[in-house]
């Protein structure tokens, strides 16, 4: 059928490559405040002057310009720091360097639309797949003026491209507009400031595995106890051995605490960041660090022992246990949450869901899930991002269809590779998980009607005298025929 979308196979899903937790710095006193203020200015200092250097650097950065950078930072910090400095340079730079390529893109769709649109004749009609003409002169008019403005803004955009040339605002530009707009942002000059450079502050230390409990620069032991090696030039403001500044504060990671704890036990790499919320006044200490990919097998092999599947709804999880062959097994199952309040609450709502509903399937013996959510779209690639999509207004007056989609198409979103990967269960996405089994699609194709004539589907048939030759045949009619872009016809004989 021509204009029909091809149909990707479903995909399994990986668990998650990193993890990340926080805990709040209490009970920090004068002098922990004041030390950490000063070591955050002075490596912030030094990161805005390493940024500066490789956004120069352009093209042209290598290895060579790398470990010059490092060698002029290591002589005011440490070597460790000088590290997270070029390599958080560096990760700002690719990052740039990707935005500028997608905002080129853009620029090029709507070059390509306006000069398709201003081609055809004022006023022509559209079909379902292209746009027409515009309604009048002076839309005409206006959009030729946006075409020239287009162009000139891709003609620059191609130039620094060309030349490596990208634009970064350490602290957010965002927030560096907002000083323009203190009023309406709510913010006064002094609390504006504040924020300003605490955004800028670096505060950062990257993990080594094999040192002592994962991290050299920002140290936390298992008792919580953080300790924070100085720059060369703070170094007088050390109230410990070899350097270093204990705070008085001690952390306590209540989610994945287990976890971390067994990491920094066993030396393996752990990075830190200490960052200050200026609205509320509080420090807060985020750990992070990678996980062990687990490898994923086929899905022929993952369904042997059966297989879960799930649909995502406004309020539940529809589950249903499969065997091998897809035929349902049992009761279905419904894992109920509230995407209502806050967005902690609703994520915390659809954690818990889940892993009542991983645990439930441990118990089946199934060793598998295939996932169906309102926000898997078969046929895409899983790394590419996709535009938000608009949902028509009569869909949303439906209160099943309000899902607000709580996994994403790789099942990160909420952690559903992850739940997945610490349950042994072998997730995978991308198709009906109740209407299709693995290798078989539905065995009868019933055509959808429109909704007036859907009960003739219920009632029994009468003899038609025009299909035993005492009647002419009837032509085919439609029943909300429109050549409007968008509407569908219902066709019965």
């Amino acid at each position: 059928m021509g204009g029909v979308r091809v149909l990707a196979a479903p995909f399994m899903v990986t668990g998650l490559a990193g993890v990340a937790v926080r805990d709040r710095l209490k009970h920090l006193v004068s002098e922990d405040e004041r030390v950490l203020r000063a070591v955050g200015e002075h490596q912030g200092a030094l990161a805005s002057r390493d940024l500066k250097t490789r956004c120069a650097d352009g093209l042209e950065h290598g290895a060579g310009t790398w470990a010059a950078r490092k060698r002029d930072l290591t002589r005011v910090s440490s070597s460790r720091i000088a590290g997270a400095i070029t390599k958080t340079s560096n990760d700002q730079w690719a990052l740039a360097r990707r935005r500028q390529a997608a905002h080129i893109r853009s620029l090029e769709d709507g070059i390509r639309t306006l000069k398709y649109r201003l081609s055809l004749p004022i006023g022509a009609k559209g079909t379902k797949r292209a746009a027409g003409g515009y309604r009048s002169k002076g839309e005409w008019f206006r959009k030729s003026r946006r075409l020239k403005d287009l162009e000139a803004r891709h003609a620059a955009a191609m130039k620094d491209w060309r030349a490596g040339r990208v634009r970064i605002v350490r602290g957010g530009k965002r927030l560096l507009n907002t000083r323009h707009h203190l009023a309406d942002a709510g913010l006064t000059e002094e609390r504006w400031r504040e924020r300003w450079e605490s955004e800028r502050w670096f505060l950062t230390a990257n993990g080594e595995s094999g040192k002592r409990f994962g991290n050299e620069t920002i140290r936390v032991t298992p008792t919580g106890q953080v300790s924070i090696k100085l720059p060369a030039a703070l170094a007088h403001l050390a109230n410990t051995k070899h350097g270093r500044y204990t705070l008085a504060s001690t952390v306590a990671f209540a989610h994945r605490g287990v976890e971390w704890a067994d990491r920094i036990e066993t030396n393996r790499a752990v990075a830190y960041r200490i960052h200050l919320d200026t609205v509320r006044g509080r420090w807060y200490l985020t750990a992070s660090w990678q996980r062990p990919l687990v490898q994923a097998v086929p899905w022929e092999a993952a369904r042997a022992g059966g297989v879960i599947g799930v649909d995502t709804n406004a309020d539940h999880f529809a589950a249903y246990r499969l065997d091998t062959h897809g035929n349902p097994v049992g009761e279905p199952h419904r894992f109920t949450y509230d995407l209502s309040g806050t967005t902690h609450h609703r994520d915390a709502q659809i954690r818990h869901a889940l892993t009542r509903l991983l645990h439930w399937a441990k118990q089946t013996g199934a060793t598998a899930n295939r996932h169906r959510g309102p926000r898997l779209q078969r046929g895409e690639d899983p790394g590419e991002a996709r535009p938000p999509q608009k949902v028509p207004a009569a869909d949303l007056r439906h209160p099943h269809r309000q899902t607000q989609g709580p996994a994403g198409i790789d099942g990160s979103r909420t952690g559903a590779g992850d739940h997945r990967g610490r349950s042994g269960l072998h997730l995978q996405v991308g198709r009906p998980a109740l209407a299709e089994t693995a290798d078989h699609a539905p065995t009868q194709d019933v055509p959808s009607r429109c909704r007036r004539h859907r009960h003739r589907e219920t009632r029994p048939r009468t003899p038609d005298p025009a299909s035993d030759g005492t009647a002419p045949t009837r032509p085919e009619r439609s029943c909300g025929a429109s050549d409007r872009p968008g509407r569908t016809r219902c066709t019965r004989a």
